[in-house]
């Protein structure tokens, strides 16, 4: 029986003032720590972004972000 590659399972990344989502080599989001005002994240992923008032929720976005431009079809797709 040939053995099947599975997808990478993407992973959170710990940095300076953020996290990052990454798949392999592939960064596919980030969230970051804004200065001002204090408490305040912004994330982006998958040609979206925003703010956000806590860490998981900012998490949760570029997760969401992130499956719906995998799953989603291209408007303009031939």
């Amino acid at each position: 029986m040939a053995t099947r590659k599975k997808k990478a399972k993407p992973f959170w990344e710990r940095a300076y003032k953020g996290h990052a989502y990454w798949s392999g080599r592939n960064k596919l989001g980030k969230v970051t720590l804004l200065a001002q005002p204090k408490g305040k994240y912004h994330w982006e992923a998958g040609g979206r972004a925003g703010f956000t008032d806590e860490l998981g929720k900012a998490k949760a976005a570029v997760e969401l972000a992130v499956y719906n431009a995998d799953t989603q079809l291209d408007l303009f797709q031939a």
